[in-house]
């Protein structure tokens, strides 16, 4: 919703970490990490092992043993992991680990000496106090073999394919930490105004998103805020800012996982949080810890719309505005004749949508879940909302029994589908297990729910 502020997120398919989203949430950051050993470190044990003990020289506050696998000639990278190493200094790390994925990840450039392997190795690191389960950023490093050692020689030779990896906060400089009674708020040195700003935002947000979702979750969530909006794309694994322009916070975590869920993190884009009056930063922050908290009740089978309109629910819940004013592009909408026939779908919320079609979409959600609320009660919309991020599909979805986005195997004596078949398949058992919740919970099919939904929208903003 626009709000005269900026604050968006990204699409679906960007956002989805292997195969499942949080609620739209990217996942560089906190992608899936490997079932087992990866193939790569069966070939380069030695490689594995150089990179174990790299990660216990961080551990350990160790200098010289995190500089000494880095190949001296690459004088320019090595100065730079110097500095990141110091910038390290005072953030509160748990645990370090590097796995080797792959050895041919991006191509590499011509010259060089020595057996070199273009890599792809993923950090995981956890914040003491604040992560149960690591964050995982993606690395993508030269190794050159030199006298029976394995070196890391570069991280930059793959961005000319677009193999750039994550930058976290400490690849870009020195980080300042600001800690609050539910919040840790990291970001660049001459930053510290806004960091304490956001570090008390967020701990007056995590009392009102529990007091909206109501459901157990840590109560604790970990704001970045990078010095620029290049920084942030950098935190985002992306060469391109401008994809992230008007777009005041996002949050990154993985879907539907229970049990050791991966960590979140909100991450701020200074230009256009700066944008933001009081207001809009307290819906910020709070749309944003809400879905920190109803991360691990939203599946890939949670429609958007409901995922970023119980977000907004949560953040307008107990502001009392006209809805006119919270929902401007869609009552412009209605006053020119055009009230929207169905629910937004997951396209209207995709980067390129566009700004008109993209708040229309978080207005249009925020009034399904506020009417929810309003006609069938709070805890009408918690059930629904979890009800239909549930992992059983309804007997009439074509993938019966199976998590969506995943592929299945095919029953015994049929052909398998085809991809396009089970592309065509997906939306189809995602509308119908939202239907089956809906009628479970809310005693209407979508059909009448949508009905509804237009006109309760006509109602609320006509003028």
């Amino acid at each position: 919703m626009s709000h005269r502020w900026a604050r968006r997120r990204p699409s679906r398919a960007a956002a989805a970490g292997c195969g499942a989203l949080l609620l739209a949430l990217l996942a560089p950051l906190a992608g899936c990490g490997p079932a087992g050993p990866p193939a790569a470190t069966a070939r380069f044990p030695d490689v594995q092992r150089m990179l174990d003990t790299r990660a216990r020289a961080v551990e350990r506050g160790d200098a010289a043993g995190f500089l000494a696998p880095v190949d001296p000639r690459s004088v320019g990278y090595r100065e730079r992991q110097r500095a990141m190493f110091g910038h390290l200094k005072g953030v509160p790390l748990a645990d370090w680990h590097y796995d080797l994925d792959s050895t041919e990840a991006f191509p590499l450039p011509a010259g060089g000496d020595g057996t070199r392997l273009a890599a792809k190795v993923r950090l995981r690191y956890r914040l003491k106090g604040f992560d149960t389960a690591p964050v995982h950023a993606v690395q993508y490093l030269t190794l050159t073999e030199r006298d029976g050692r394995w070196l890391i020689s570069s991280d930059t030779d793959g961005t000319a394919a677009g193999r750039s990896g994550t930058r976290q906060l400490w690849d870009q400089g020195p980080v300042r930490l600001v800690r609050g009674r539910y919040s840790l708020v990291l970001g660049g040195t001459s930053q510290r105004a806004r960091l304490t700003d956001l570090a008390h935002r967020v701990d007056r947000a995590v009392p009102a998103v529990s007091a909206a979702w109501k459901g157990k979750w840590s109560q604790k969530v970990v704001v970045e805020a990078p010095d620029s909006v290049e920084g942030m794309a950098q935190l985002m694994g992306s060469d391109d800012p401008s994809g992230y322009a008007g777009i005041a916070a996002v949050t990154t975590g993985e879907a539907g996982v229970s049990k050791n869920a991966p960590a979140d993190r909100v991450i701020i884009n200074p230009d256009a949080y700066e944008e933001l009056n009081d207001l809009g930063r307290r819906v910020v922050l709070t749309h944003e810890t809400a879905h920190v908290a109803t991360r691990t009740a939203t599946t890939p089978a949670t429609p958007l719309w409901l995922s970023e309109g119980f977000a907004d629910w949560a953040a307008y819940r107990g502001i009392h505005r006209k809805a006119a004013l919270t929902a401007p592009e869609l009552t412009r909408a209605v006053s020119a004749g055009k009230l929207p026939a169905r629910l937004p779908t997951d396209e209207d919320f995709g980067f390129k949508a566009g700004a008109d079609r993209l708040a229309k979409a978080y207005e249009g959600s925020w009034l399904a879940c506020r009417m929810i609320a309003a006609k069938w009660g709070e805890a009408k919309l918690r059930a629904f909302y979890r009800a239909a991020g549930k992992g059983v599909i309804p007997a009439s979805a074509d993938h019966e029994g199976a998590p969506m986005e995943v592929a299945t195997a095919a029953p015994a004596g049929s052909r398998p589908a085809t991809p396009a078949a089970r592309t065509e398949a997906r939306p189809k058992a995602r509308a119908d297990r939202t239907d089956h919740a809906m009628r479970s919970q809310l005693g209407v099919s979508m059909a009448e729910f949508t009905r509804q939904w237009r006109a309760y929208v006509q109602k609320q903003l006509a003028r």
